[in-house]
């Protein structure tokens, strides 16, 4: 049985280094899986999209596909393009396509955003720290927020330090905002761990009102590390369980499973 291709749909940009992180991740995940059909896609901007790559394995005679969306920010499709692909591809016909959980907000890529800030805190020769601001993008989605601020808490307290969780791209507040208040409650050595996959417009905007509010290092995105294909692969995995047929053949004879027997095992 062949493996269902593997599409990874991401936000595109103007910026082709932002684009460049799926990329990325795509050759990171064929390191760990060389056998993978392994694809990317984009929405909103860049090429190619979806539906153009679902129409290209369609054509090649693929039958089955999983998409992984590259979300940090939105645990549950929150964002209307998803659907509306998901929804374009079925009307398309062609292919069987099952779409997988974002990648984020999964409380393993923590460890990324503190390998990051460090290496952020280096270039800046700052040593001492006394709060923190967790960058996210943020979701429409209040449920999605929820999860970013329980990731906030939880790096908070590896820490032991206080930390407010910024989205820049909803309500707010805004990275700034958060380094501004900490600093008014007497904290002077603020440090942001950005939430953001690769460094978008957003990413960019709220890094730098960050420093100039007084914030003493911002990490750098994630990117495409060992970490993010793990998140990928496991994704994949299982909504690829969704595209099994476990109904038996019609006609197919089935072997009567043996009866197990409760055994009693004592102390």
């Amino acid at each position: 049985m062949t493996a269902p291709s593997l599409i990874l749909v991401g936000y595109g940009s103007d910026d082709p280094r932002v684009a460049q992180v799926s990329h990325d991740i795509r050759a990171g995940v064929l390191a760990v899986r060389p056998e993978l059909d392994v694809h990317v896609a984009f929405v909103s901007e860049g090429s190619p999209s979806g539906l153009q790559v679902t129409a290209k394995l369609a054509k090649r005679g693929v039958e089955e596909a999983v998409i992984v969306p590259l979300l940090l920010s939105d645990a549950f499709h929150a964002h209307a393009e998803f659907p509306s692909l998901l929804a374009q591809i079925g009307a398309a016909g062609g292919i069987k396509v099952a779409a997988s959980r974002p990648v984020g907000p999964e409380a393993q890529l923590l460890s990324v955003v503190d390998r990051r800030l460090r290496d952020a805190l280096r270039a800046r020769r700052a040593s001492e720290l006394d709060g923190l601001v967790f960058a996210a993008m943020g979701s429409t989605d209040v449920r999605s927020n929820a999860i970013i601020t329980r990731r906030a808490r939880q790096w908070a307290t590896h820490h032991r330090l206080p930390c407010l969780t910024a989205f820049g791209a909803v309500s707010g507040p805004s990275a700034a905002e958060a380094v501004r208040t900490l600093r008014s409650q007497g904290r002077r050595h603020v440090a942001v761990g950005s939430w953001f996959l690769s460094a978008t417009p957003l990413f960019v905007r709220e890094a730098t009102s960050a420093l100039a509010a007084g914030a003493v290092a911002v990490s750098d995105p994630l990117g495409a590390g060992p970490e993010i294909a793990e998140v990928v692969l496991s994704r994949y995995v299982v909504a690829a369980m969704e595209l099994v047929d476990l109904e038996p053949e019609e006609g197919a004879e089935t072997e009567e499973a043996p009866v197990r027997h409760l055994s009693v095992v004592s102390a």
